[in-house]
């Protein structure tokens, strides 16, 4: 891809700071009854309905440790009692760590850190603009891209390594690793792919222990709505488990198929989903760091479509409350259009205020940023705009300084009644930071230019100049070999 450049020469570029989202108040969206009641009645479904677990593993370690299986329909029924135990050996807090030790993020320390929407299956092609599936060296890019914006906390998969077949996801890894500092959070699955995935983890690591105290892969698992998991989601689980790692469960319950049709009944079956996740890991390796996560469609009731979490903003901060309630860390979901495009009102009105209302409701990390068309296509621009509107979220939350500098009273005596402050040091001071410019404020020839022209031209500078300092020739060989591995293992 090629761009307007500004600097050049140096055989990498510093990653800049990260910027996450910091709200000085919170906002309680569910009262302490309404949580307590959605609780209750994921106890309920977990004690009486249960899920369905698919493979052995799972059904042995739940088996052995009080749950009634039913090894014909491998449904699971979870007593109350033992669901309450498991979660209490979750943590509330832990850390994923980053190649960079500076870009490490605390969970749990107040902030929330954002990253890509992920999986997508197509691209708007960086050069011929037409799109196409998505690739491996895509992931690269937009690692890249990630790598140089404040607003990505972590890197998701934007979009899949499709060439890569089934060693795909571990291609994923390697992309990210090698054009990124900051923490990468994969979706592997299966038992072999995880091993793999924990190898590669374990070269940037040092060792299975270094690893294990600063772990740089985590992993995403989706159950399968309504109640039941997947079974090579759960095989990588326990792997990730075993080895220390960060593993959350995310549901996807959509209203009127394959969850009630309604807002609190589709939570419930998506809580039921995670929760019973997250007891198995508990259960098999107590301490495990999880997290929970819901994101709820709808079934449009005229066609039957899918219609995706944007639509409604209970979407955002329900499962972010029910998540704490649990005392559980919540991956929250935000930004994702349903926009065929790029820059279009839609792709903007429907994530306008998703930030705000992430931060109040304060999620520990926060998915979303950089893809349309139901969270399946990738423009180059995209993530670029949905930073924008990141930014415009962050500045809004900074909070109000009240000091003897701010509030600028020997200034305002100074100039007096009918006066101005533009000759005033403290003007000169302070008007560089007063008003935050966005990508729909460039200016060209006295006009306002587009912002999607401009989002493409600081995409294009991006990759044209900033490069992640890189994995060392070790470690690359490793990762080599490991992939090399995996193919010969798997195909």
């Amino acid at each position: 891809m090629s761009g307007p450049t500004e600097t050049g020469g140096a055989a990498f570029s510093a990653t800049p700071p990260l910027e996450p989202l910091r709200a000085h108040r919170r906002v309680r969206f569910l009262t302490d009854e309404e949580l307590d009641r959605l609780r209750d009645a994921t106890l309920q479904v977990l004690e009486d309905v249960g899920v369905r677990f698919p493979d052995e593993a799972s059904l042995r370690i739940l088996g052995d440790h009080g749950a009634v299986v039913d090894r014909e329909t491998r449904v699971v029924r979870f007593p109350r009692d033992l669901v309450l135990r498991a979660l209490a050996s979750a943590p509330r807090g832990f850390t994923m760590a980053a190649r960079d030790p500076a870009f490490d993020l605390p969970i749990g320390d107040g902030a929330t850190y954002f990253t890509t929407d992920g999986c997508g299956v197509a691209t708007i092609d960086w050069e011929t603009r037409e799109e196409r599936p998505s690739r491996k060296d895509d992931v690269a890019t937009m690692a890249r891209i990630c790598d140089r914006l404040g607003s990505i906390g972590f890197m998701w998969p934007t979009v899949s390594a499709q060439d890569m077949g089934r060693t795909s996801q571990l291609h994923e890894i390697d992309a990210a690793y090698n054009n990124t500092v900051k923490h990468f959070q994969g979706m592997v699955m299966g038992r072999a792919e995880a091993r793999y995935a924990v190898e590669m983890a374990t070269v940037l690591a040092g060792s299975r222990e270094a690893l294990r105290a600063r772990p740089m892969l985590s992993n995403l698992v989706c159950s399968i709505a309504p109640l039941a998991q997947d079974h090579a989601g759960l095989e990588a689980a326990l792997v990730m488990a075993e080895a220390g790692l960060p593993v959350g469960f995310l549901s996807m319950p959509t209203l009127g198929t394959t969850a009630p049709a309604t807002s609190a009944g589709a939570l419930v079956v998506g809580d039921a989903e995670v929760i019973s996740g997250i007891v198995l890991l508990q259960l098999a390796y107590p301490g495990t760091p999880v997290f929970h996560s819901i994101m709820k469609a709808w079934a449009d009731p005229r066609t039957g479509a899918y219609v995706g979490y944007s639509i409604d903003s209970r979407a955002r901060y329900a499962p972010v409350e029910m998540a704490h309630h649990w005392g559980l860390p919540s991956l929250a979901a935000c930004f994702g259009t349903e926009s065929p495009a790029a820059g279009t009102w839609q792709s903007a009105a429907e994530v306008a205020h998703d930030p705000l209302l992430a931060a109040l409701a304060g999620p520990e990390i926060v998915t979303g940023l950089g893809l349309s068309r139901t969270y399946t296509l990738l423009y180059p621009e995209a993530i670029l705009l949905d930073d924008d509107i990141y930014q415009r979220a962050r500045h809004a939350l900074l909070a109000e300084e009240v000091d003897e500098e701010t509030l600028a009273l020997d200034v305002i005596a100074n100039v007096g009644p009918g006066g101005h402050f533009l000759a005033e040091d403290h003007t000169r001071r302070h008007m560089p930071t007063a008003l935050r410019r966005g990508l729909t404020h460039e200016l060209a020839g006295g006009r306002f230019r587009d912002p999607v022209e401009v989002a493409r031209e600081r995409a294009a500078w991006i990759l044209a100049n900033h490069h992640p300092a890189p994995l060392g020739a070790p470690e690359q060989s490793e990762l080599t070999r490991i992939l090399a591995a995996a193919r010969a293992e798997l195909g």
